[in-house]
């Protein structure tokens, strides 16, 4: 396992190339010698949830990038270096070979599936795609808002709400924002019985999606606040049989090159 390298505020992040590509019919991918010139970049954190889902996504359409890490906890995000070429000083962000910086996971994921398009993650009907999107909008809205690192750190820091006060309030919003993604689900499953279509094994269908990209990370930072996963059986059955595949075990953050 490769260790992050720490930096100082003021020094551009370190750069790490990507371990493993995966291709996803059943091909390993193996470590890249350390010549290799990898085209996209991505600035990442090992446990942001957005960078996890971008990883996901490169991983599935076996897609080598050049991993950068930035440790948000010591606020490298806010280095000249970095913030001077990302307006909300977040991650991820992506570089391309072109020198064209992109950001925001959502938008990004949505470049990758349009520019390669091999292992799609979005449906080939307008009404699949609109599906996966919503369930995916609703961890990317209404559930990962809530959790990113600014948001409990201005609880504790400017609200003075207590460290147990605050992962309570994270684990209650977390929940809630699971139990709405179990119930769409259940509906989904109807429809798609109502409407002559095979039981899904992933979120849609039968191959993972954008939406699968999104719930695999909200679901590993739930359980690193143990969050009560209980009663939740098809979002559990999703995550297991994502989990077993090993695009998301290489985009895991025990596998990224800056783990701690």
């Amino acid at each position: 396992m490769w260790k992050a390298v720490c930096h100082g505020q003021d020094q551009a992040p370190q750069k790490y190339i990507s371990a493993f590509t995966y291709p996803l019919h059943g091909q390993r991918g193996w470590p890249y010698g350390s010549g290799y010139a990898a085209a996209m970049k991505l600035y990442t954190y090992f446990r942001s949830s957005a960078s996890y889902r971008v990883r996901i996504a490169l991983q599935l359409k076996g897609l080598s990038y050049e991993s950068v890490p930035v440790h948000l906890v010591r606020g490298e995000q806010k280095a000249s270096a970095y913030a001077d070429h990302v307006g909300d000083a977040l991650v991820p962000s992506m570089e391309l070979d072109d020198g064209h910086r992109l950001t925001q996971s959502m938008a990004i994921i949505e470049y990758l599936d349009e520019t390669h398009a091999q292992i799609p993650l979005l449906p080939s009907d307008a009404l699949g795609r609109a599906h996966v999107r919503a369930l995916a909008q609703m961890v990317a809205c209404e559930i990962h808002p809530l959790n990113n690192l600014r948001v409990p750190k201005s609880l504790v820091r400017d609200l003075g709400v207590s460290d147990e006060a605050k992962t309570g309030w994270y684990a209650h919003w977390a929940r809630l924002g699971l139990e709405a993604f179990e119930r769409q689900l259940v509906l989904l499953e109807a429809e798609r019985k109502a409407d002559g279509l095979p039981p899904s094994t992933f979120c849609w269908g039968d191959t993972p999606t954008l939406a699968d990209c999104c719930l695999i990370p909200q679901v590993f930072n739930a359980q690193r606040f143990n969050v009560n996963l209980e009663g939740l059986p098809r979002l559990t059955a999703v995550v297991e049989r994502c989990n077993a595949l090993p695009a998301f075990q290489a985009a895991h953050p025990s596998a990224c090159p800056d783990a701690e």
